[in-house]
């Protein structure tokens, strides 16, 4: 009984955020670092830290959905660092495994969707196994013509490393086109260099979400946050119920956004 009605008095609280959310400013780009897979499964009595991975794969689909519903165009979830290959290789070979899996199926869950949306992936694909690569390919052939959303999985990403490939593939670039060295440093701004993002015609990320209770950024999405507006959430990923996504979404709504004005 008791059960019953503490899920009443969820739901009806669930109900009453979600209209709060509808009527504040939702935003257009919502980044997600979902952590905490490993500390869930230690914490939830799992017997290896890497069963928290499908679990917080499962998460995934339901935070698109919730993403969906209240009409957010743009999301990038941070998979995989590139630090995260430091972990030991059994580890990493099931993440690669559940990315070729989860893939595929945020692929055919777009084929269903409200607001179907682009899949790409974003990061060093030179990292990734060949059937991962192989994988994220189909299904950004599959979603390329999707044209009311984007989903954008960084695997094998870090902020700095984006920011070095775009510098590097911008002088490549001008030098093709017969530049001097001189004439590209004396030319060189800020919208030049992002042109050459991994994503450069998306918008940048409105809000950033963080779960696990870590107050940083770990290097995520650097230059486009520069004026993004951060969500630290204590939930391990696994755990983090629309409930908390609503509330990340009603604190954005809140703020007044200067962009150093």
């Amino acid at each position: 009984m008791l059960q019953v009605l503490l899920g009443l008095v969820y739901r009806f609280y669930e109900r009453r955020l979600e209209a709060e959310v509808r009527r504040g400013n939702i935003p257009r780009h919502v980044g997600v670092l979902p952590d905490g897979n490993r500390r869930f499964a230690r914490t939830s009595g799992h017997a290896r830290v890497g069963d928290g991975h499908p679990e917080g794969a499962d998460n995934v689909a339901r935070l698109i959905g919730w993403c969906d519903e209240l009409g957010i165009p743009v999301v990038t979830l941070w998979v995989l660092s590139t630090e995260n290959f430091e972990r030991p290789q059994a580890e990493l070979d099931a993440i690669f495994e559940i990315v070729e899996d989860r893939v595929e199926a945020l692929a055919e869950q777009q084929r269903r969707a409200a607001l179907p949306r682009r899949i790409r992936a974003v990061g060093s694909r030179d990292l990734l196994p060949e059937s991962t690569v192989a994988a994220i390919e189909r299904v950004e052939r599959i979603t390329a013509g999707n044209e009311d959303g984007d989903l954008l999985v960084a695997v094998g990403y870090g902020g700095r490393d984006e920011i070095v490939d775009a510098v590097r593939r911008m002088i490549a670039d001008r030098v093709r086109r017969g530049d001097s060295l001189e004439g590209i440093a004396s030319g060189l701004d800020a919208d030049e260099i992002g042109r050459y993002l991994y994503a450069p015609d998306v918008p940048d990320p409105d809000l950033v979400i963080r779960t696990s209770g870590e107050l940083r950024m770990s290097g995520f999405m650097l230059w486009q946050s520069a004026y993004s507006e951060y969500y630290f959430c204590d939930a391990f990923w696994p755990a983090f119920r629309r409930i908390d996504f609503l509330r990340a979404i009603r604190s954005y709504g809140r703020r007044q956004r200067r962009r150093g004005r």
